[in-house]
């Protein structure tokens, strides 16, 4: 190796080091302050301990467990042509190409420059182009450029990181739209049972009514009665009738919003039939919650994909304290006067190569404030996350108390249901045999459409229980490997601070 050749590396080399220490700004300690909760920090209480820790995470497709063909169907058209979800998965693609824009900064770039100028110059012979003066010659050039950052502070590579953690946050985000979409066709689904059950019992009360009304005339006709019981039994009949009316505005409604969420037109959703739901029993609860919970739940994954990114977006600032480094190269040939194209023989090749060096010296706290502002932005989102995933265990929790009471619920529900229908029974039969007036008919009557109603609501609310909890626990859509590793979601430990120590 030739001594100049040696002289020159150990100028540039003193030259990057010394730049290092004394060009960088100083942070003055800018950096994080929030930290994420640990699992040991979230308690849990007595309905998840005691909830089934052997059922199981829930199935991809949930809504199976309903046991109905019809909302499969539904929930898979709302899947495949969902305009929500092509907005989500739009949202995505997104993502990830502005993740392609991030990485494409880390490889070299090589390009090429090429201009072909007929040229006219001045006619000043001293302070003009010399010889060149007054004449009109080609002025043309052509190079193949190169360049490539050493990113000797990881710049380069965090901004993709970042962007690429916002891509898989995107995807979560997706998932959530996704999950949300389901819930919602599920529980319009569930109401469009209940409503079915309104209106059966609406029918069987207007039946019975007519069949006391028919009751209340033969009595009349017969002798035994009068003309005001006959009013009294026709009195309801306007009102129920009414009451019929409005519930089956209410399915077709409902029948309207299925198929809007499935992004289908209200003429679809006229086909829908009358809902078959079964659910044998709930679903238990998986084993270690609240660790495993971390995985499973689109919100807290999208969460945590978003800490990720903005733990690169700290690391990203504070490689803008430190010298950028880039090797550039270039190759070409350049002339002026000649042919057109004579610019291309051998004696007018030119090339260049070095390194480009740029120091941050002073910029105004610039880079202090993108510091600041990357850091804050950290810090609200492990707030976030940390919210988030209070609410995920609260949300399990509730559905899982709900659950537990609808089941209590359901069996005062259809205990009600029988005593009244013997209460119904009795006043009919002595109503019939002239032993009461039709009063304690009409009383008896109502008592048992309100507690089958009841009874009903209670049911489709067991129903709706049973989709919260499987939605509180992520839907089946996330796999536990799918989140970003644990040292992802923290910034990396850059130690500046002992070459900003110089240059304070």
């Amino acid at each position: 190796m030739s001594r100049h050749l040696v002289k020159g590396l150990t100028f540039v080399g003193s030259f990057v080091i010394f730049s290092t220490i004394a060009g960088c700004i100083s942070t003055n300690g800018i950096a994080p302050q929030e930290q994420r909760l640990g699992d040991t920090e979230l308690a849990t209480d007595a309905a998840i301990a005691h909830a089934n820790q052997e059922a199981g995470w829930p199935a991809e497709q949930w809504w199976r467990a309903y046991g109905d063909p019809q909302l499969n169907a539904w929930v898979q058209t709302a899947l495949e042509g969902s305009p929500t979800l092509a907005q989500a998965e739009a949202r995505v693609r997104m993502a990830m190409a502005m993740a392609g824009i991030a990485e494409s900064a880390e490889s070299p770039q090589i390009g090429v420059d090429a201009s072909l100028t007929r040229h006219r110059w001045p006619t000043d012979y001293f302070y003009g182009p010399g010889d060149l003066a007054d004449s009109t010659t080609f002025n043309n050039n052509a190079a193949l450029g190169f360049s490539y950052s050493l990113d000797l502070w990881g710049r380069e590579r965090s901004n993709t990181e970042r962007y690429v953690n916002i891509a898989k946050m995107t995807a979560a985000e997706a998932r959530m739209a996704q999950l949300e979409l389901e819930s919602n066709i599920v529980r319009a689904y569930i109401q469009l049972s209940l409503q079915y059950a309104k209106l059966d019992i609406g029918k069987a009360m207007l039946a019975q009514q007519e069949g006391i009304l028919a009751l209340a005339q033969r009595r009349l006709d017969g002798g035994i009665g009068t003309h005001f019981e006959v009013s009294q039994a026709e009195v309801p009949l306007p009102e129920t009738e009414r009451k019929i009316e409005a519930v089956d505005e209410e399915i077709q409604l409902t029948r309207n919003q299925i198929a809007a969420l499935a992004g289908k037109g209200p003429g679809a959703g006229a086909s829908i039939q009358r809902p078959s739901l079964k659910l044998a029993e709930g679903p238990g609860l998986p084993s270690k919650l609240p660790m495993e919970l971390l995985g499973h739940r689109p919100d807290v994954v999208a969460s945590r994909w978003k800490v990720a990114a903005q733990a690169k977006g700290v690391d990203v600032a504070r490689a803008e304290f430190y010298p950028n480094v880039d090797l550039v190269a270039s190759i070409g040939y350049s002339a002026v006067g000649g042919g057109v194209l004579e610019f291309l023989n051998a004696e007018k090749f030119t090339y260049g190569v070095g390194p480009a060096i740029s120091l941050p010296i002073f910029d105004g706290g610039r880079r202090r404030s993108q510091l600041s502002q990357e850091s804050a932005g950290y810090d609200a989102a492990v707030a976030q996350y940390n919210q988030t995933l209070v609410n995920a265990l609260k949300g399990i929790s509730d559905q899982l108390i709900r659950m537990h009471s609808m089941e209590l619920q359901e069996g005062f529900a259809a205990k009600s249901v029988a005593s009244a229908q013997r209460t119904y029974d009795i006043a009919t039969k002595a109503y019939r045999g002239g032993l009461t007036d039709y009063l304690n008919v009409l009383n008896a009557q109502t008592r048992l459409f309100q507690q089958q109603l009841v009874e009903q609501q209670v049911r489709a609310a067991r129903l709706a229980t049973h989709a919260g909890l499987v939605v509180a626990l992520g839907g089946g859509l996330m796999d536990k490997q799918e989140g970003p590793k644990e040292a992802k979601m923290v910034p990396e430990t850059v130690d500046v601070r002992a070459a900003q120590g110089a240059g304070r």
